[in-house]
Formats: C-alpha cells, structure tokens, sequence
C-alpha cells in the first residue's frame, strides 16, 4: 500500500501529461502565429485566432460625479 502511495502522482502526472500532449497536437493549428513590430506596437500575424474568436465587453460608463446638494450632512 505504500508503495502505490509512493507511485501514485507519478501515474498521474504521467497520465496528464499525455493528456496535455494529444490536446495540443490535436489542436489543428498549423500556423502558430508571430508577432511584429508596426509602428510603436506589436500585431499578431497568422495564427489560429481570429478577431470574432475574442468576445471584449464594452466599457463600463464613467461615474457621474456626486454633486454638493447629495452628500451627507455633516455635523
């Protein structure tokens, strides 16, 4: 029983990794991808992604500054 214990993670570490392996190879990306300097920036050419694969949300709208008359009193 100990000796399993002792053997166990490597089992399944080695399994993970396997895993990991035929994810990656079978990914079905030919192409990885490179990046290049345009201007003062980097840009992605080639690769597997494609601009509609990215979903970004539109940003939040700024806060409406909190006027005199709403604040709290104080005293």
């Amino acid at each position: 029983m100990t000796r399993l214990r002792a053997i166990a993670p490597l089992l399944v570490a080695a399994a993970l990794t396997a895993v990991a392996f035929v994810t990656a190879k079978g990914a079905g990306c030919d192409d990885p991808g490179r990046y290049e300097l345009q201007g003062e920036s980097y840009v992605l050419i080639g690769g597997c992604v494609a601009p509609g694969d990215l979903v970004v949300p539109d940003p939040a709208p700024p806060a409406r500054p909190a006027d005199a008359a709403d604040a709290p009193a104080k005293g």
